[in-house]
């Protein structure tokens, strides 16, 4: 007799920061960290990195570790300095970059009870209501969007 239960094997995880215009980041897509050494209104300054060296790019994805926000790179204003889509960065704050174009989607684990607004990687868009806390939603999702979204403690597994 044969077994045919799926079997939910991730290998990597990352909390989700809901968000409607950016997609939901794979710690395999992460590319360079650090800690920020300046504070300029929507820059992510640090004196100890070279972004040229890393091959940032305009598009990729930088999160503040420190406080769980998301920003997309908009331009590399030199080695040391990336201006970004939002002012999520100040003097001290630790930081993860992300590669464009990395992960296509991932299955959701709801830890707080509340809805989920979710993008698939199809570019679907749907609410799911009263999602029970403890839960995987067998969906590749792209986005958890914002706008929408009440349950919380939401992880991504790859």
């Amino acid at each position: 007799m044969s077994n045919n239960t799926q079997k939910l094997q991730g290998q990597r995880i990352l909390s989700v920061i809901p968000s409607d215009t950016i997609d939901v980041i794979s710690p395999a897509d992460a590319d360079t960290a650090g800690t920020a050494t300046g504070t300029t209104a929507n820059k992510l300054v640090d004196s100890t990195k070279s972004f040229n060296y890393n091959n940032v790019k305009i598009g990729d994805v930088v999160r503040n570790d420190t406080d769980l926000t998301l920003a997309t790179v908009t331009a590399v204003d030199d080695a040391n300095t990336l201006s970004l889509s939002a002012n999520i960065m100040a003097s001290g704050e630790s930081y993860r970059i992300f590669k464009k174009d990395g992960s296509k989607g991932a299955v959701i684990y709801v830890g707080g009870t509340g809805d989920v607004a979710v993008e698939t990687v199809s570019g679907d868009q749907e609410t799911l209501v009263g999602v029970v806390g403890g839960t995987f939603l067998p969906i590749m999702v792209s986005k958890v969007l914002v706008t929408g979204t009440t349950a919380t403690s939401i992880l991504a597994i790859w």
